[in-house]
C-alpha cells in the first residue's frame, strides 16, 4: 500500500504514514542483511565442502549473524590521525541511505493500490538514480580516509559503477520499450498469467538483455567477479581499510540492500514481478475489493513471489562470488565497455525490430494473452489510433478556425465596403 492510500486527508497523518513505511523499509534492509549474511556462510560453507555457522542459534547457526553484529557494535570506532573527520563519519551514512532510498519506488504488489512507499511514474530510473549515490559515499570513505589503500579502491568502484550504469540502463529500458511505460507497478502487472507472459520470454533479444543486466548489477554493486574496491591481495581491504566497529557494518548493509534491490529491479523488469509462473490469485478468486481479506491474501502472495525471485537472484550472485576468480580492474573495464555496452546496444535496436515486425508472438510463438493482460502490440494500436484521432480533431479544429478566420475577413471587408459606400453617399448628398 502506497503513503497516500494509508494517509489521512490531514497533513499529520500523510507524515505517520511516511515514518511507517521508512521503519517498514529501514528493518527490511537491516533483517535482510542480517539473513543474507548467514545465508552466503552457508552457501560458501556448502561450495568449500564445510558446515558452515553451526554453533550459535542451533545446529543451522540462526544467530551467529546477530552475535556478529552485536561484537561490531561493542568495538571501537577508530578513525585515522590524518582523516577529515566530518566526511570519515558521514560516508556510511550516506551509502546506507542510497541503498534504503531505492525501496521507496520498488512496489513489492501490484493493482491500483501497490505494496510500496511511493509509486513514481519513472520508477525505474528513480531506482537506477539512487544506486547509483551509493558510489558517493565510497568516494568520500577513500577520500577522508587519509589511506592510499582507501583512495585506490574507491576510484576503482567510481570508475566501474559509472562505467556499468550504462549498460544497465539500456538494458532496463528494454521491457519500458515493450511495455510503453516507465511505471514499475504497470510493468509487473501486464506480464500476468502464465510464465510464458514473462518478458524474458517475449523475444530473444529480452532474453539475452537479463542476462546482460545481470551481469551488469554484479558489478554496480561490487559483487565478485568484479569486487576490485576491496581486492584483499592489492588494496588490504579497500576502500573501507579504515573502518571498524558500527560504521563498518552500514557499508556491509549497504552492499547487500544493493543486492537485493537490483534483484527485486530484474524480477520486476523481466521475470512477471509478483505474478508467479501459473495464475494462483485469479484461479483462488484472490483479487477482490481493495481493503477485503481475499485482496490482502492475493498481495501477500504476490509479495512472496516477488520476494522468492530477488532472493534467488541474491542466491546466485552468492553462488558466483564462491566459484569465479577476481578480474583485474582492466579486464572488469573492458568487458564494460567491449561487450557489456555493445551487447546491451543491440539488444535494444533487436527488441525495437522484433516489436515492430512481429508485435503479437512472443519467444513461444504464442500469438494471444490472457484476458488479465494487454497484449503490447494492441496498447501500441490503441496509442496510435488515439494519437490519429487527436490529429484528426486538431485539424479540423484549426480547419474551422481558418474558416472562421476567413469568414470574420469576409464580414469585415463588407463592413468595410458598407462604411466606405455610405460615407459616399453622405458626401455626395
Amino acid at each position: 500500500m502506497s503513503v497516500g492510500y494509508l494517509a489521512s486527508d490531514s497533513l499529520l497523518g500523510y507524515v505517520l504514514a511516511a515514518l511507517v513505511h521508512i521503519a517498514l523499509i529501514i528493518n527490511i534492509v537491516a533483517v535482510g542483511a542480517l539473513v543474507f549474511i548467514w545465508l552466503e556462510r552457508k552457501i560458501s560453507g556448502r561450495i568449500q565442502d564445510r558446515l558452515g555457522p553451526t554453533r550459535v542459534g542451533g545446529k543451522f547457526g540462526w544467530l551467529q549473524t546477530l552475535a556478529d553484529g552485536l561484537k561490531l557494535i561493542t568495538k571501537e570506532d577508530l578513525m585515522p590521525a590524518g582523516a577529515d573527520g566530518l566526511l570519515f563519519k558521514i560516508a556510511p551514512y550516506v551509502s546506507f541511505c542510497a541503498a534504503i532510498a531505492a525501496y521507496l519506488a520498488i512496489p513489492f504488489a501490484g493493482g491500483d493500490h501497490p505494496f510500496a512507499a511511493l509509486r513514481v511514474n519513472s520508477g525505474i530510473f528513480f531506482v537506477l538514480a539512487v544506486l547509483g549515490l551509493e558510489v558517493f559515499g565510497t568516494i568520500l570513505a577513500g577520500y577522508s580516509s587519509a589511506s592510499k589503500w582507501s583512495l585506490f579502491g574507491a576510484m576503482r568502484e567510481a570508475a566501474q559503477v559509472v562505467s556499468y550504469e550504462v549498460p544497465i540502463g539500456m538494458c532496463a529500458v528494454v521491457p519500458v520499450l515493450l511495455v510503453g511505460s516507465l511505471d514499475l507497478v504497470y510493468i509487473g502487472d501486464m506480464q500476468a498469467g502464465l510464465f510464458t507472459n514473462w518478458l524474458v520470454f517475449n523475444d530473444p533479444f529480452t532474453f539475452i538483455a537479463f542476462w546482460v543486466y545481470f551481469t551488469c548489477a554484479l558489478a554496480s554493486v561490487n559483487r565478485a567477479p568484479f569486487d576490485l574496491a576491496e581486492a584483499e591481495s592489492e588494496l588490504v581491504a579497500g576502500f573501507h581499510t579504515e573502518y571498524s566497529g558500527l560504521r563498518w557494518s552500514f557499508f556491509f548493509m549497504a552492499e547487500y540492500g544493493s543486492m537485493f534491490s537490483v534483484s527485486l529491479l530484474a524480477a520486476i523488469l523481466f521475470l512477471g514481478g509478483w505474478n508467479g509462473p501459473l495464475p494462483v490469485t485469479e484461479w483462488l478468486g484472490l483479487t477482490g475489493e481493495v481493503g477485503t481479506l481475499s485482496w490482502y491474501l492475493g498481495s501477500l502472495i504476490g509479495a512472496a513471489n516477488l520476494i522468492g525471485k530477488a532472493t534467488f537472484g541474491v542466491c546466485v550472485m552468492m553462488w558466483i562470488r564462491w566459484t569465479l576468480p577476481r578480474l583485474r580492474i582492466d579486464q572488469v573495464m573492458a568487458t564494460c565497455l567491449k561487450y557489456c555496452t555493445p551487447i546491451a546496444a543491440t539488444m535494444f535496436l533487436g527488441a525495437v525490430l522484433w516489436q515492430y515486425n512481429l508485435p503479437h508472438r512472443n519467444f513461444f510463438g504464442l500469438s494471444d494473452r490472457p484476458a488479465a493482460t494487454y497484449a503490447v502490440s494492441e496498447g501500441w494500436e490503441l496509442e496510435k489510433a488515439k494519437a490519429e484521432q487527436e490529429k484528426a480533431l486538431l485539424e479540423q479544429d484549426i480547419e474551422g478556425a481558418e474558416q472562421s478566420e476567413n469568414l470574420d475577413e469576409t464580414v469585415e471587408s463588407r463592413t468595410a465596403e458598407a462604411v466606405v459606400k455610405t460615407v459616399a453617399l453622405r458626401g455626395g448628398n
